[in-house]
């Protein structure tokens, strides 16, 4: 099935890389908004892609958000970790999206790099993503793997 609209049901697109997803656009513009929260060290930018409460998982173990001011406080420490590996762009290829109602289920590689366009991280991050009443998505759910 090909169908992304909201109430269309499950539906998974595949791109022409090898691997590779497209992502409804809202979805993408999202992601887009995020990785732009990392390059830019903005932690109001990155906090306003989340619903509340947001579980992020990483290492085997969970952590609940329940507001954005216990997010914030996380990413203020993530963007210290950014600073200290010089990490000044982060970019992302979309393996995989299915999305059914309000939610979706989106699996990206991302690849964070230093000025010199050198890779410091990269890594695989599923997500679990709500649609707002205003027809805004937000991440509810982080698994870093």
């Amino acid at each position: 099935m090909n169908d992304n609209h909201p109430a269309g049901g499950l539906s998974v697109e595949l791109g022409s890389g090898v691997g590779a997803t497209v992502l409804p656009s809202e979805i993408e513009a999202l992601f887009e908004r995020y990785a732009e929260g990392f390059d830019d060290f903005d932690a109001d930018a990155i906090a306003d892609c989340f619903a509340f409460p947001v579980t992020i998982w990483q290492s085997g173990r969970g952590n609940v958000f329940m507001d954005r001011d216990e997010l914030l406080e996380n990413i203020h420490a993530l963007l210290s970790v950014f600073e200290s590996e010089e990490i000044v762009h982060s970019a992302f290829e979309a393996k995989s999206t299915a999305l059914t109602g309000e939610a979706a289920f989106v699996a990206l590689a991302w690849r964070q790099e230093r000025e010199d366009g050198e890779a410091a991280l990269e890594f695989t991050c599923r997500y679990t993503l709500l649609r707002e009443p205003g027809g805004d998505w937000r991440l509810a759910l982080l698994v870093n793997d």
